[in-house]
């Protein structure tokens, strides 16, 4: 199984966070990775947009590339600043919320 990477510049220094822009009142998401074992996509959230509650069959490793965001675990908030990550665990139900404009790299691991 091979795993291509997409929708970016190959051989260049790229700042992750300039890669998906923000658009007022919109979740706006990139992917740049995905099979059945490994799925790599990049997120804004306008403030106040969300992803609300699901569930995944793979755990969801979240860094914050810009802004604040609410991170809902089993109902247990966090807010995820930029540099911080946080993983959300397969089965459990989860949610993200634009507390600030907020963007992220998601890396799910099935």
């Amino acid at each position: 199984m091979s795993i291509k990477i997409k929708n970016i510049n190959h051989t260049e220094v790229l700042v992750l966070k300039d890669q998906v822009a923000y658009q007022d009142g919109q979740v706006v998401s990139k992917t740049l990775a995905q099979n059945d074992a490994l799925s790599v996509t990049l997120f804004s959230f306008a403030k106040g947009e969300e992803i609300s509650t699901h569930k995944s069959d793979g755990d969801a490793f979240v860094t914050c590339l810009d802004g604040v965001g609410k991170i809902t675990i089993d109902g247990a908030e966090y807010l995820l600043h930029e540099g911080e990550s946080i993983v959300m665990p397969a089965g459990h139900p989860h949610a993200v919320y634009g507390e600030e404009n907020f963007k992220m790299m998601l890396v799910v691991v099935f």
